[in-house]
């Protein structure tokens, strides 16, 4: 059932992920899908053990008693750790993951508060799916000026994570913390070849009329048509991405582009336009409750 779910959520699918987080989920599906090394670009293997990079990771919590965050001096601090997802049944990270349903509740629930002032995105992922980022998004930006709400990295918000910090008013990053791969991804395994050693056909019967109802599947290779169906996807989600991210930080869509989903470590964050200041999560915390 693991595997299943997560072969779903990684295969022909759009994702807005950093490449190290794609590797290691990669590497957790290798074994069953009968690969025995994983390559990079440069020709570096990948490692064959699932270390997920997730430092939070916690325990289920009732959602009767558990708002989703917790409250320091006034302030809502909701955590937003590890893999993103549409849906996650838990309100917290849990099992390495972070629903934006989560994220949205604990949100709607912390701005609607007497006892929050303020609310604090605790973040440290590597970004996840597109399926429900940018309504989540969307959400957070039309907030503004209702509460301060700042970004404290710690210690990094890659791809669909830095979305998601792109909308807060202030955006903190520690000096070895990252910001940026603004960008989707969708990958397709073409599995036809190694069917066909392995002396197994697959016949696809449709509708008339359907033809294209098998459009992405890895039992066979993928046609120009389903390439450019899906590259057209990509290109109008990764539009979106670049006009969210330039309306959020008030720069040119244009230099969002220029940046080609390049990652920026600390301070260069800073001078991309994509963070506010470089601080410790501690010294981040401090400045935004006096800010």
């Amino acid at each position: 059932m693991e595997f299943a779910h997560l072969a779903q959520r990684m295969f022909n699918t759009p994702i807005a992920i950093h490449p190290r987080k794609a590797e290691i989920a990669m590497a957790a599906l290798a074994d069953r899908l009968g690969i025995t090394h994983l390559m990079r670009g440069d020709g570096r293997p990948v490692p064959m053990a699932f270390d997920d990079d997730d430092e939070f990771v916690s325990s289920r919590q009732s959602r009767q008693t558990d708002l989703g965050y917790d409250v320091v001096a006034g302030t809502a601090i909701i955590p937003i750790a590890g893999t993103l997802v549409q849906k996650q049944s838990s309100l917290r990270p849990y099992s390495g993951m972070t629903g934006y349903n989560g994220i949205r509740q604990a949100f709607l629930t912390a701005r609607a508060d007497s006892a929050v002032s303020r609310i604090a995105l605790d973040i440290s992922s590597g970004g996840g799916e597109v399926a429900g980022c940018f309504d989540l998004v969307d959400t957070i930006h039309e907030a503004r000026g209702d509460k301060p709400i700042a970004a404290i990295l710690t210690e990094s918000a890659y791809s669909a994570a830095y979305a998601i910090a792109s909308a807060a008013d202030t955006i903190y990053v520690p000096r070895t913390g990252g910001t940026g791969s603004i960008g989707v991804i969708c990958m397709h395994v073409d599995l036809s070849e190694a069917l066909t050693k392995a002396g197994l056909k697959v016949t696809f019967i449709t509708n008339t009329g359907a033809d294209r109802k098998t459009d992405g599947h890895s039992e066979i290779p993928l046609s120009k048509e389903a390439l450019a169906a899906f590259q057209h996807e990509i290109d109008t989600m990764g539009a979106l991405f670049h006009d969210t991210v330039a309306r959020n930080r008030g720069i040119a869509t244009s230099a969002v582009r220029d940046m080609r989903a390049g990652t920026f470590m600390g301070a260069d964050g800073v001078t991309a336009g994509l963070a506010d200041a470089v601080m410790a999560p501690d010294a981040a915390f401090a400045a935004f409750l006096a800010a």
